[in-house]
């Protein structure tokens, strides 16, 4: 098992690493709603902004499960 990722340092800032899993989550969610703005899919979502929202914690999960390691 690895061990936990105490704090990440980036020009001798120290970050926490939530903080770097939600910028990822964000940039990711970011790039999914404009592809799904480019090809027209986000006229079937009844409300954009929850699903941005949705899928920021979705990612933002997900990066901080399989890429940072919390």
């Amino acid at each position: 098992m690895f061990p936990l990722p105490q704090e990440f340092a980036i020009g001798g800032v120290y970050f926490p690493p939530m903080l770097i899993a939600g910028l990822l989550g964000l940039i990711a969610a970011l790039v999914t709603v404009h592809l799904l703005n480019r090809y027209r899919i986000s006229r079937y979502v009844a409300n954009p902004p929850l699903m941005f929202l949705a899928m920021i914690v979705i990612y933002t999960v997900l990066v901080g499960i399989f890429f940072i390691g919390i």
